[in-house]
């Protein structure tokens, strides 16, 4: 998978995967990945190019045929090989996410679970591509449909899950019958080489999955070209409403997930430690870098200042360190980058006039002086004309409103450009179900604070936190990955004794 550097202490070179085939390609850039923990590079990855990229599309393309053709009990046991292979490595798969992501360890393997979960359900799949059969709907004529592979899928991924999010895309996409291309994030890509490994262990064919590392100049060539069919993605809105009006221009069907500010409203009967310890593992639970963290808390009356109280001391308490540190709670952020860009965020919110209750801009690590952490970070009176209100931060900070009563802070939260997840604390139910039935947000927690479906169900949110008309894996999973086809046949002894000139109707 990747090829040992000259000398001990230089870093790795990584890979691509296409065509079956781990290669580093001759000449080309390289990027830089970090080791979060210490601020070193740890490794070289080579980027693609648009020539490389289309290799692999046509590794792809010429993979697909046998591939679609192969029954799809066939391919469901080489899903169930990939499932025993996938937990019989995940501790190390785990380890490879930590490296290189910086979230703690036993995060990393919740991690790998949730996307393991998705491969159990892949290798139930051939019991949803059975179509529906109608038999006589006209004298003679019978109809029926069934589900075909779309092609070619591609999908981008974000640096926040490197296994989990891949995992939401390819197990469904291979077990209906398509041949998939991953580009997962830059800055953390080893993961996706290693699961490219474990596919080959399991018996998937040369060129059915394939991995290409690189930047805009890959994603332009998988938007664009012709062989590609599908596109899935996770990341920014930005980005994702750039990936969704492109590659849908160029007449392919498009899921891509975008930003959140995913509110969580704490009610005055609620059991307020209970609250805060969600409240503190949904927003600073890897380090916030999660698109479903909990970034805004909606404190209606008297709740906001028992919140507060109870937050604040767990805030600052909050034990960060390196991934692989016994006692760590939070580990780094992702890059230097991106540690800049939230501390910038922490500014504004001190600018605008919030009030910074625990500022963790301070925080040091010992024998880590290199390494890019932040510790958390809580804000209080925070308006909606705020920055670090109204923009998704992707970080360690926590930003607490106050509103008067439940239908202020449905209000609150509706008005709000995403929708992609939001909870609710309460013990009263018909608040709860007011709630749950008023709220504009593809996924809805009452007293569960990350409510991730599983993955028999799906996973998406509503507004400008989703483009396309699809969530990924489960029953929309499926539905995106295959075209369905409807089929009228009627034998030669049933057909006209004439030539009929008006619209066919049955019956």
């Amino acid at each position: 998978m990747t090829s040992a550097a000259s000398k001990a202490d230089s870093p790795a070179t990584l890979t691509h995967f296409i065509g079956g085939r781990f290669f580093i390609p001759d000449g080309g850039e390289f990027g830089d990945v970090f080791d979060p923990a210490t601020g070193k590079v740890a490794a070289r990855v080579p980027m693609a190019d648009l020539d490389l990229t289309r290799e692999a599309i046509a590794a792809a393309r010429q993979a697909l045929p046998s591939w679609a053709g192969t029954p799809p009990l066939r391919r469901a046991r080489v899903m169930f090989r990939f499932r025993e292979l996938l937990e019989q490595n995940a501790d190390e798969l785990a380890r490879i996410i930590s490296s290189e992501h910086g979230k703690l360890h036993d995060d990393a393997s919740g991690e790998v679970t949730r996307g393991l979960e998705v491969v159990e359900f892949a290798c139930g799949i051939p019991h949803l591509l059975k179509g529906e059969f109608s038999e006589n709907v006209g004298t003679g004529v019978d109809s029926w449909s069934l589900r075909q592979p779309v092609g070619v899928c591609a999908g981008i991924t974000p640096f926040n899950f490197p296994a989990m999010v891949p995992m939401w895309m390819f197990p469904v996409a291979l077990a209906c019958g398509n041949t998939f291309i991953l580009k997962p994030s830059e800055k953390d890509p080893s993961a996706a080489l290693y699961l490219a490994r474990l596919l080959t262990e399991a018996g998937l064919p040369e060129g059915v999955f394939n991995v290409i590392n690189g930047g805009k100049q890959a994603v332009d060539a998988l938007l664009t070209d012709p062989d590609v069919a599908a596109v899935s993605f996770v990341g920014s809105t930005p980005v994702a409403e750039y990936i969704y009006t492109t590659a849908s221009a160029h007449g392919k069907r498009v899921q891509a997930l975008g930003g959140a500010k995913n509110h969580m409203v704490v009610l005055p009967d609620a059991d307020i430690e209970q609250a805060a310890n969600a409240l503190m593992g949904a927003a600073y639970g890897s380090a916030g870098e999660r698109c479903m963290a909990i970034s805004a808390a909606v404190a209606v009356g008297e709740a906001g200042d028992r919140l507060v109280e109870t937050l604040s001391p767990m805030v600052r308490n909050l034990k960060v360190g390196p991934a692989g540190s016994r006692g760590s709670e939070m580990g780094p952020l992702v890059t230097g980058e991106h540690l800049e860009r939230v501390r910038d965020y922490v500014e504004f919110g001190v600018r605008e006039g919030a009030a910074l209750v625990v500022d963790g801009r301070d925080v040091e690590v010992e024998g880590h002086p290199g390494g890019y952490y932040l510790g958390g970070c809580l804000f209080d009176r925070v308006n909606e004309g705020m920055r670090i209100y109204r923009e998704e931060i992707f970080g360690p900070v926590l930003v607490v409103l106050r509103v008067a009563d439940l239908e202020e802070a449905l209000d609150l939260v509706n008005r709000h450009e995403f929708g992609n997840g939001t909870a609710i604390f309460t013990t009263d139910g018909r608040a709860a179900r007011r709630f749950v039935h008023g709220v504009e947000a593809g996924m809805v927690g009452v007293n569960v604070p990350i409510p991730v479906p599983m993955a028999f169900h799906s996973f998406g949110g509503w507004k400008r936190s989703l483009f396309g008309p699809l969530h990924v894996h489960g029953p929309d999973g499926v539905r995106f990955y295959t075209r369905l086809k409807t089929v009228t046949a009627r034998w030669p002894d049933q057909g006209p004794a004439r030539a009929e000139y008006t619209m066919p109707t049955m019956g």
